[in-house]
């Protein structure tokens, strides 16, 4: 019998999880890059945003990279913590 090594191997679990880290801080990372291109090179007509409803960041680059940074990052970890909330408690 041919046995598959990397199949069974432990190691395996902490990979996959770096991989989705990795994938969730590039997305965050794109997510401020093109709100600082937005803040930079968009119309000039742009209104202050509500970060969570609580916070108004002006349309300036940073405010804005904050802003996409901020909804992305909250949206996508909750997602991920569910994920992985689920995929703990349903093993089978």
């Amino acid at each position: 019998m041919s046995e598959n090594p990397t199949a069974t191997t432990p190691s395996t679990g902490r990979r996959g999880r770096s991989v989705v880290l990795t994938v969730y801080v590039v997305v965050i990372a794109i997510a401020g890059l093109t709100g600082f291109l937005l803040g930079t090179y968009g119309p000039e007509e742009l209104r202050p945003v509500d970060l969570f409803f609580l916070i108004e960041l002006q349309p300036t680059p940073l405010g804005l990279a904050i802003y996409g940074m901020g909804t992305m990052g909250v949206g996508l970890g909750v997602l991920l913590i569910l994920v992985s909330y689920a995929s703990q408690r349903y093993d089978e």
